[in-house]
């Protein structure tokens, strides 16, 4: 019978997503991404190659299995097309694997002038923390029912006359009140243009192909970008992506059915990280030498995959990751990066919060509760010994089971999979997902 996986980050993204989805693939079928665009970055290590991945599924690594992007996604076609390039480069297969649905909204060279042009207005304390690749101005044309979609492309009658109207609108905003350039017609039409050809033969209705992988028997993937902490709907709003990052957009954004989704896989790394603007309650210094921050930065290599920009690092808050828990449904948790506290003599775990001088157990909804949230530390021993590479429970450090013991017991989960390298074989299995 069928099995379908949503992975999913609990935490501000960066959790280590790629990974897992790469070693989780040899059971699929099929792997699908259902929201965001080419603001996510994946990072998967395969023998001695690295690759670096924005908007191809991480199961393309795998040979014979079959990559979707789903509806939910918004689309740079020429970015994806120069990933594609960039991987076939590198020796993989893409082009007879990869399937684009035809309802992806269009990220086009205004959405990302939009972008750049709303943040640098604003205050240095209102920054987003935007990547300024044109995600949310192309979610809000896909809300307002004017975006341009892949379909789009394949009548250029229509696209120009529907360029043209989007073009005049953005522009005046552009200009009039944004105070910057406006965006020329004609090249962003022969940009679309140029591409449609190479796009053409890998746009399919995905929705049906992956009922089809379903119905004969096949396993599907899905693919989380960023994670629920930066969720539209049930982030730290304002400071937050575009899109919905919950495990049930995997469902809208494919094309696929809820009664589908069968086991939910939160990755949640063994501290926490946040990249741009927004609040942080278990924030720690991680630029001076010898700090716990710091470590976490320096040994756990803390750049964002898309921005380069340094991470922000921080005590495992266990308030938000039960908020997390509840809003996907998580049947198991992954820990990721157990090998970055390797050494650390001390560690902490946010268990709670003090907010308006009383106690709470889950992280508020809204940035302007969150900021004000006073972080509860519980310590626990750290450990000498190194977790790196461990493939069996029994070779962690007692003490890296007691953490991994207390994180079970403060979320009332268990965790099924904890990764202690980049590499594939670096994992330990105590409960497989699609055997669950």
């Amino acid at each position: 019978m069928a099995k379908n996986v949503v992975v999913v980050g609990t935490q501000w993204g960066d959790e280590g997503k790629g990974k897992i989805v790469d070693w989780l693939t040899d059971q699929a079928q099929g792997v699908v991404r259902f929201q965001g665009g080419h603001n996510a970055g994946h990072t998967l290590v395969v023998g001695t190659t690295e690759y670096k991945l924005n908007l191809v599924p991480s199961g393309i690594v795998r040979e014979g299995v079959q990559c979707f992007i789903g509806n939910g996604v918004v689309l740079d076609v020429h970015h994806l097309l120069a990933e594609v390039r960039g991987l076939e480069a590198g020796g993989i297969k893409v082009r007879d694997r990869l399937k684009i649905s035809p309802g992806c909204p269009l990220i086009l060279g205004y959405h990302s002038a939009l972008d750049r042009a709303r943040e640098a207005k604003k205050s240095a304390g209102e920054k987003i923390g935007t990547t300024g690749k044109g995600i949310g101005p192309t979610y809000e044309d896909k809300v307002s029912r004017r975006a341009l979609r892949v379909y789009d492309l394949f009548d250029p009658k229509r696209f120009a006359e529907k360029l043209a109207e989007v073009l005049d609108y953005h522009n005046f905003v552009l200009t009039n009140y944004l105070g910057a350039e406006p965006v020329e017609f004609q090249a962003v039409f022969d940009q679309a243009m140029a591409d449609v050809e190479e796009i053409r033969p890998m746009v399919t209705d995905v929705s049906a192909d992956l009922y089809a992988i379903n119905k004969a028997g096949g396993n599907l993937l899905f693919e989380g970008a960023q994670g629920t902490l930066l969720d539209i709907d049930h982030g730290t709003y304002p400071f937050v992506t575009s899109s919905n990052c919950v495990a049930g957009q995997a469902a809208a954004g494919s094309g696929v059915g809820p009664g589908r989704l069968h086991y939910v896989l939160g990755i949640t790394k063994a501290y926490c990280t946040r990249v741009g603007g927004g609040p942080f309650p278990t924030e720690l210094d991680f630029e001076t030498e010898g700090t716990p921050g710091y470590q976490m930065s320096t040994v756990g290599r803390e750049f964002g995959t898309v921005t380069g920009r340094k991470r922000r690092c921080g005590w495992l808050d266990l308030a938000a990751l039960k908020r997390s828990i509840i809003i996907n449904g998580v049947s198991g948790l992954c820990i990721t990066k157990l090998d970055v506290l390797d050494g650390l003599t001390e560690l902490k775990l946010c268990t709670g919060y003090m907010l308006d001088g009383k106690r709470i157990d889950l992280l508020p909804m809204g940035a302007e509760e969150v900021v004000r949230c006073e972080p509860i530390l519980e310590t626990m021993p750290g450990w000498s010994g190194t977790t790196f590479g461990a493939c069996t429970w029994d070779a962690l450090p007692p003490e890296a089971r007691a953490y991994l013991h207390r994180i079970e017991e403060i979320c009332e989960i268990s965790i099924d999979v904890i990764s202690t390298g980049p590499e594939r074989d670096e994992t330990i299995l105590k409960r497989h997902p699609f055997g669950a």
